[in-house]
Formats: structure tokens, C-alpha cells, sequence
């Protein structure tokens, strides 16, 4: 994208030198217009380099342990406890894949906004291609 527009930079500028009354000034007829498009699309770079990794998101309510485990004892033997244990592992697998899930949620949102960004810029390349065009199709019509 950042190619095509320093393309279309260097095309419009050669346009305009084409376009000039004698080679000295822009006749207000032809002169470009300037599109708001074009300045949401590339006026700010929000493109920037990653300065850090994303951050974990962190639930207050994990914090809190669970007081008593997960298992109501009956008769307080062995295979409650292992029961207990059990349990408290899959709490913990749990957990974790409530972190990735969030995580890819968080990441999934940050390359929607940047679909949003590239599909902007598509579309003001789009078209000051398309005004380019039709700029040098009339310059050659009536050349």
C-alpha cells in the first residue's frame, strides 16, 4: 500500500507538469482536487512497529481461591481427596484456555482495526488510480 501511494505520488506530480498552459502553470481546470479520503487513509500512522507484546488479561474473581474444594466430603477418604485434586486441575486447565480465548479475542480485534486501516488505504489508492486515469485519458483525448 505504501508503495502505491508513493507510486501514485510520482504520477499525479507527472500529470500535473503534462497538464500545464505552456509548460509554466496549471490551468484551474485541470487542477487536482484534494480528498478528505486521502488524508483519513494516510494523514496519520497508526501503523507504527510493535514497541511490546500484548498484555494478559487478568480476572479479578481468579484471584479469589474457592475455600472447601470442589467436592462436598461425605466420608473424608482418599478418593475424595484425589477427586478434589481432579478437579482443581481441570479449574486450572480451564482457566487457561479462558486466558488464550480472551487473548485471541484481543488479537483478533487489533487485526480488524488494521483490516479497517489497509481497506481505507485500498480504497483512496483505488481512487486516485481511477482520477489518474481519467486525468490522462482526457490529456490524451485532446492532446
Amino acid at each position: 500500500m505504501e508503495q502505491i501511494n508513493k507510486d501514485m505520488k510520482e504520477a499525479e506530480k507527472n500529470l500535473t507538469d503534462l497538464g500545464k498552459f505552456c509548460g509554466l502553470c496549471v490551468c484551474p481546470c485541470n487542477k487536482l482536487k484534494s480528498s478528505n479520503a486521502y488524508k483519513n487513509a494516510w494523514g496519520n500512522n497508526q501503523d507504527g512497529v510493535v514497541a511490546s507484546q500484548p498484555a494478559r488479561v487478568v480476572d479479578e474473581r481468579e484471584q479469589m481461591a474457592i475455600s472447601g474444594g470442589f467436592v462436598r466430603r461425605v466420608t473424608n477418604d482418599a478418593r475424595e481427596n484425589e477427586m478434589d485434586e481432579n478437579l482443581e486441575q481441570v479449574s486450572g486447565i480451564i482457566g487457561n484456555l479462558r486466558h488464550m480465548a480472551l487473548d485471541m479475542g484481543n488479537e483478533i480485534d487489533t487485526q480488524n482495526r488494521q483490516i479497517d486501516r489497509i481497506m481505507e488505504k485500498a480504497d483512496s489508492n483505488k481512487a486516485r488510480i481511477d482520477e489518474a486515469n481519467q486525468r490522462a485519458t482526457k490529456m490524451l483525448g485532446s492532446g
